[in-house]
């Protein structure tokens, strides 16, 4: 028994309105659509990622295919009073947000076809009342912007605890109304990561969104350890422990319902105990491998490699560069009812349904050698290994890629070339490299251009000169004299940054026969990055500047990343 072919779900008059109104050619068309690969979801994010439309411009589109109004809810008055009046599910899963126009009450929707909801609220708000169409990206900041302003409702929480203190009362809510804030605020700004540190005079919480830090919240140190130990009891953590690391795990649930996995990582420091929270996607919002970023070409390349029996795939790369959604998207692809896949990981950072994960544990024993020592005798077809760290990782991965399976890890280099002397100097032969070595993926994260407020200009390329290298400079204007570049102006949708979420830049190294003769004679990393070149390899830099001309990013983005 294999698994079935999803259903393509593309909205066909949506694609034939996009030609016909000059958004897109009949070439271009295809090339989106067999990257989407008959999704709708990934078929619009790549219309936004690549500079074909703007957020609200999409959104008008598919209004017109459907006959419905379309409105832009942040030109609008939110009707607080009727919002807070609805089930929190209908506001957060179901998008529905009233607003008014003109003093009159309208009902703003993500999805107007769904009849039954349309009579429930026309029964609650009265059968006049007019319904009209609003993106995702804006329902849900009408939701974020009109729920209690974060910093103020923290402030409240905060307050009542201080007042409670005072009378020596136990206040246990606050404290929890504040994590549950917290965590509230970091899933709804696109948080990855949320940072509880304490300082001396106080603790301050900032997120981390889009690969970038910024300040949110402080309060005082007494409201730190009441707050550490909440999230210690959630995480099911030692509560007494003070002097030692801790990892755990919780679950958060949104008033939406929306489920999402928290990793947990507790340090003791100098001035207290530093609470690190990762915010994991949800397994709805994983990306595909259509949609992470790869180029057309560089993107079919990937999965001929990855479709091969035996061998390994390398994705290199420093930490928090988007190595592990790329080995996932890719084991997503592969994950079938007839192969085996199993994986050993540190730390486990999603559940795919269907594979064998193994979580290391060197406490118990489990490190990324032994249990990739016990999943070669789990009769597997695909291995994941979550990082290859040492010699002896390093020898049995290439020893089960030699005996038959397809071997996908991590390693931590600058550039695909220098991962193969990385595998040298850990002891691994030249010619067991040169003939289990499939393909290397280097990778960066770059922020995107926020697709709701992208502007273009054009630019001289002699006013660059200041700013960008030469070299750089060259490729990117190609023998022209000005080029567009794009940039967002900030808006309510990026807080203002211009950015709005993250795509990778790559390169894509094949290890064929010439790059195989060159490991055989030892070639250092530039050696081999020259004949990949020569042999059709795009660079990091040459993708990142192809992005910055489609419009997915920015110049500025692109160089800040690769100097780093």
């Amino acid at each position: 028994m294999t698994s079935k072919t999803p259903t393509p779900t593309l909205d066909n008059d949506l694609l034939s309105l996009l030609v016909e109104s000059g958004v897109m050619t009949e070439e271009g068309l295809r090339t989106l659509t067999s990257r989407s690969k008959g999704e709708q979801s990934i078929f619009e994010r790549l219309l936004l990622n690549e500079g074909y439309l703007i957020d609200n411009q999409l959104g008008q589109l598919k209004a017109q295919v459907h006959g419905w109004h379309f409105v832009d809810l942040e030109t609008m008055d939110i009707a607080e009073q009727e919002l807070s009046a609805l089930p929190t599910v209908m506001r957060e899963a179901q998008g529905v947000v009233p607003y008014r126009y003109n003093s009159e009450l309208r009902i703003a929707m993500k999805n107007p076809a769904d009849t039954k909801l349309v009579r429930l609220l026309r029964k609650k708000f009265g059968a006049s009342v007019s319904i009209a169409y609003a993106t995702d990206a804006d329902i849900s900041e009408a939701l974020a912007s009109n729920n209690a302003e974060y910093a103020e409702h923290c402030e409240l929480v905060l307050k009542r605890h201080l007042e409670a203190s005072k009378q020596q009362k136990t206040d246990d809510n606050s404290i929890i109304e504040l994590v549950d804030s917290l965590l509230l605020h970091g899933v709804r700004s696109r948080a990855s990561d949320i940072h509880i540190e304490p300082r001396r005079e106080e603790s301050i919480v900032r997120e981390r969104v889009d690969g970038v830090l910024g300040t949110t919240l402080r309060f005082a140190p007494s409201v730190h350890d009441l707050v550490c130990l909440r999230i210690k009891v959630l995480a099911n953590l030692a509560t007494d422990e003070h002097s030692k690391p801790q990892d755990g795990k919780l679950q958060y649930i949104t008033p939406g319902g929306k489920r999402v996995d928290v990793r947990v990582s507790i340090s003791p420091i100098t001035s207290g105990e530093k609470i690190v929270m990762r915010l994991l996607a949800p397994e709805d919002q994983a990306l595909s491998m259509e949609a992470i970023g790869l180029q057309p070409e560089d993107l079919h390349r990937l999965q001929k490699e990855m479709g091969r029996s035996w061998g390994m795939v390398l994705v290199t790369g420093p930490t928090g560069s988007g190595k592990t959604t790329t080995l996932y998207s890719g084991v997503r692809k592969l994950n079938q009812d007839s192969v085996n896949i199993a994986t050993i990981e540190d730390p486990v950072e999603y559940d795919l349904p269907g594979v064998n994960q193994i979580q290391v544990n060197e406490k118990a024993g489990i490190t990324f050698a032994n249990g990739l020592r016990s999943i070669v005798r789990q009769d597997p077809n695909i291995i994941l290994v979550g990082e290859i760290r040492d010699s002896e990782t390093a020898g049995i991965g290439v020893n089960a890629a030699m005996t038959g399976h397809l071997v996908l890890s991590t390693l931590h280099t600058n550039d695909a070339a220098t991962a193969l002397p990385r595998l040298i100097d850990m002891g691994i032969e030249p010619f067991l490299i040169s003939s289990t070595v499939n393909v290397i993926i280097a990778q960066r994260l770059v922020r995107n251009t926020c697709s709701r407020c992208r502007e273009s200009r054009e630019v001289s390329v002699s006013e660059l000169k200041e700013s960008v290298p030469a070299d750089l400079l060259k490729k990117l204007a190609n023998g022209k004299k000005k080029i567009r570049l794009y940039e967002g102006k900030g808006c309510s949708v990026c807080d203002g940054s211009g950015y709005h979420g993250r795509s990778g830049i790559f390169e894509l190294l094949i290890v064929d026969k010439s790059i195989q003769d060159l490991i055989m004679k030892n070639a250092d990393a530039d050696t081999i990055k020259q004949a990949a070149v020569k042999n059709g390899m795009r660079t990091m830099i040459e993708d990142g500047i192809s992005k910055v001309l489609q419009g997915v990013t920015t110049l500025e983005e692109v160089l800040r990343v690769i100097r780093s």
